[in-house]
């Protein structure tokens, strides 16, 4: 039976293997259970790890160490593909106000932790730790961690035993935050949910939107569908079909279509230019969409996938597609979101393309772009690792600031984050594919962050206990729970009292800027609408970059 005592008890591979499943799987399975409705989820990884590891289980160093780096690459890695698309239009409009009072939140969490560091005297790494569990953010756990070992070639285990002991307090914390501005400020739900439809009804965006209209400008009247776009080329609009007032039939519009008075046109325009696009050619009329393709017609209306990498960054106007098959191309669907065919719109992998036109050309469109779902559930792997190889080059290019000895490198957790982010939203241009199914994307994501969470929990269990007992891990607790309230009261009732935040926008804001899953669920149940979910959506990119780069930053300037 020496074989069972080996695989239960040794340092082998096998051995170490087999633990790490264990804690993950028991950790997944009890990260579900609800206490008061929260629920810790995969971060209960790490304190089952803690758990196995203070009662004396162990794994091989070597295989835990690698395990815990990859895992982490994995994760930041996922994380970076996931947000980059959305990274720097999360800066415009309102995003910009949101995005800087995240900015406050994160400093203002640091600001505060170095102020308890000096004052009682806790080394800088446990403090780092400390506030990573506050603010929830597991990346800034990893990111310390890497940036010490870089620094003195040693592990510190404090960091994640002040990351495990303040994190529970954390989720509530930032929960309650949003609990206390609720009733400092007297919020109504009844009286925000009113405002956010206003607001909603009010706005504009780029979002794709259908109109029919009549041509009722002179100005038009005898001008090609060309000569139109040049008169109007700062607009995003397509005619897409037109109905002849003079033979009542509905045609294609091509280029050198001419248009004339009382004809009828079917329009697909971004929502900011409808009002240009109905002033400017004519009066709008109600037509159903159903209207545009009779049934005797000979055309017809289906979404296409781009699946051919050939077509990878390639501007749509490139490919001729009117010209070369007589159809029109008049919507583009990219993650959910409708966007205007302009000429100019590039193409990448996974767009669903909306082409109108006789089902031989549309065939011929389908076979140049690809329209193959099964080519979409293929993984792009090679983009997957050339962007791990990037990310790790230059996570280990060191940088030089005055003043400090030793230089700063973005690390394993920095570098594949930054590169993963400028590859999700660039690659195409050098022809990388970067799309990724959503189901893929979060399953490496899921397998990155409980490996390192399994073997972060390991490594620190044996000293858990001893730390909350004999080493001040009670006070570590509220020094966490410090971190978190400060900084979220502060810039929450700055964002209600001088920038008039809906509440539930709010709500958003807090959770996205701690990257707090389980506080941006409470907020969602809470609202009852996606409010919360689009301004967690907004901050969440900047703040994530921020926190892995503030949790280094903190080691190579303030750690002595």
């Amino acid at each position: 039976m020496e074989w069972i005592n080996e695989l239960l008890w040794g340092e082998g591979v096998g051995h170490s293997i087999l633990l790490l499943s264990v804690v993950i799987a028991l950790g997944i399975q009890l990260g579900k259970l609800k206490l008061f409705g929260i629920s810790l989820g995969i971060t209960m990884v790490l304190f089952v790890g803690i758990f196995l590891g203070h009662f004396g289980f162990t794994a091989n160093p070597s295989v835990v160490h690698f395990f815990r780096e990859f895992g982490l690459i994995l994760f930041v890695y996922s994380v970076g593909m996931q947000v980059g698309p959305g990274f720097f239009s999360s800066f415009r409009k309102g995003g910009i106000t949101l995005n800087m009072l995240a900015c406050g939140i994160v400093f203002l969490g640091v600001i505060t932790a170095l102020i308890i560091h000096y004052i009682t005297g806790i080394p800088i790494p446990t403090m780092v730790g400390i506030l990573s569990g506050a603010v929830t953010n597991t990346p800034g756990l990893g990111a310390a961690q890497q940036a010490y070992s870089d620094m003195t070639g040693i592990s510190d285990e404090t960091i994640a035993l002040g990351y495990a002991v303040a994190y529970p307090l954390g989720v509530i914390g930032i929960i309650l935050s949003m609990i206390f501005i609720r009733y400092v400020f007297r919020i109504s739900f009844a009286k925000e949910t009113e405002q956010l439809e206003e607001e909603t009804d009010t706005e504009s965006g780029g979002e794709a939107v259908p109109i029919s209209l009549v041509v009722k400008n002179p100005a038009i009247f005898g001008r090609s569908v060309s000569e139109l776009s040049k008169l109007l080329e700062h607009r995003e609009f397509v005619i897409s079909r037109i109905l002849r007032n003079d033979t009542n039939r509905i045609e294609i519009v091509a280029g050198n279509t001419v248009l004339n008075g009382d004809d009828k046109i079917f329009v697909i325009t971004a929502e900011h230019d409808v009002e240009a696009i109905k002033t400017f050619i004519g009066q709008e009329i109600q037509m159903d969409r159903k209207q545009w393709i009779p049934a005797e017609s000979q055309f017809i209306s289906r979404r296409i996938l781009v699946t051919r990498s050939e077509i990878n960054g390639k501007q749509l106007g490139a490919l001729q597609l009117r010209r070369l098959h007589g159809i029109n191309v008049t919507r583009i669907n990219r993650a959910g979101l409708e966007l205007v065919a302009t000429p100019n719109l590039v193409l990448q992998i996974g767009d669903r393309v909306t082409v109108v036109g006789s089902e031989l050309a549309v065939e011929k469109v389908a076979e140049t772009l690809g329209n193959s779902m099964k080519r979409l559930n293929e993984p792009n792997l090679v983009t997957i690792f050339v962007g791990i190889v990037l990310g790790i080059i230059v996570g280990s290019l060191p940088i030089s600031f005055p003043g400090i000895p030793q230089p700063v490198k973005l690390g394993l957790a920095g570098g594949p984050l930054i590169v993963a982010i400028l590859i999700s939203r660039f690659g195409y241009r050098y022809k990388l594919v970067t799309y990724t199914t959503q189901s893929s994307n979060l399953l490496l994501r899921e397998l990155g962050i409980t490996l390192f969470l399994a073997c972060v929990g390991l490594s620190a269990g044996e000293g858990f206990v001893d730390t909350i007992v004999n080493k001040g891990g009670v006070a570590w607790i509220g020094y966490g729970f410090i971190i978190t309230l400060l900084p979220l009261l502060i810039i929450g009732c700055v964002g209600r009292y001088f920038y008039k935040l809906n509440y539930f926008t709010l709500m958003g804001l807090i959770a996205g800027s701690t990257t707090d899953p389980p506080a941006l669920a409470y907020s969602n149940m809470a609202a009852g609408n996606d409010a919360p979910a689009v301004g967690y959506a907004t901050v969440y990119p900047l703040t994530m970059f921020l926190r892995v780069l503030t949790a280094q930053l903190m080691i190579l300037f303030f750690y002595t």
